[in-house]
């Protein structure tokens, strides 16, 4: 495929974008990023155009035409390049994994991002929803390699990005989560032996130097 035919309006310390990057380089896709440099201030006209509903990134146009929300770009992607597949081959799998990745969705980058967004005494509240979010998936990954079993998936994909912010999460909230859930910083590690996953999600201590950047934006001290 061409470049030119698959853009992605991306932002590089989105995790929602870098879930897409993530998919593409698992299937070996070639496409073009064209960044939004002035996410926090101004949105290009492409971006608010593709996306009227919601106006954010990730959007991937294909030949054009646009897709919204990271988890429905990431299934669009299995499905129109569907090897390797990103989902288990039996329905039963298939639906564990699609609650992994809702789960996903709905807690743990707001449970990530609370830390840093607390002062006070708040923050140790929020360090210890986040924990508890993370013992769940820790629980859920158990034993295995990966949240499908031995195979890097559609799970994965859903959280391993995220995981680029928790530095900023440990340094705020003065913990780690190696000590805090030692088997999902070992499944953490292993996603990052992917060169999938190490090429896309950038360092964190730039993650963190954008989080203090950002709390000052907020106008948090």
């Amino acid at each position: 495929m061409a470049k030119e035919d698959l853009l992605l309006l991306d932002f590089w310390a989105s995790p929602f974008c870098m879930r897409v990057k993530v998919a593409l380089a698992e299937k070996g896709v070639d496409y073009e990023s064209k960044q939004e440099e002035n996410l926090l201030g101004g949105k290009s006209e492409l971006l608010l155009k593709s996306n009227p509903i919601y106006q954010k990134v990730p959007v991937l146009l294909d030949n054009g035409k646009p897709l919204s929300e990271s988890t429905i770009i990431v299934s669009y992607i299995d499905e129109k390049w569907p090897s390797p597949p990103l989902l288990p081959a039996c329905a039963y799998g298939r639906s564990q994994a699609r609650f992994w990745a809702d789960y996903i969705d709905k807690k743990l980058f707001d449970a990530t991002c609370s830390i840093w967004r607390s002062t006070g005494a708040a923050v140790e509240a929020s360090k210890k929803e986040f924990i508890e979010v993370l013992k769940v998936l820790e629980e859920a990954l158990g034993e295995k390699d990966f949240f499908g079993g031995e195979t890097f998936g559609f799970a994965d994909i859903m959280a391993i990005p995220i995981t680029s912010w928790f530095y900023a999460s440990e340094k705020f909230g003065n913990f780690t989560v190696e000590a805090e859930c030692p088997k999902l910083s070992a499944w953490i590690k292993r996603s990052m032996q992917r060169e999938s996953v190490a090429k896309v999600l950038p360092d964190p201590e730039k993650v963190y130097e954008f989080v203090v950047m950002f709390r000052k934006m907020l106008g948090i001290e």
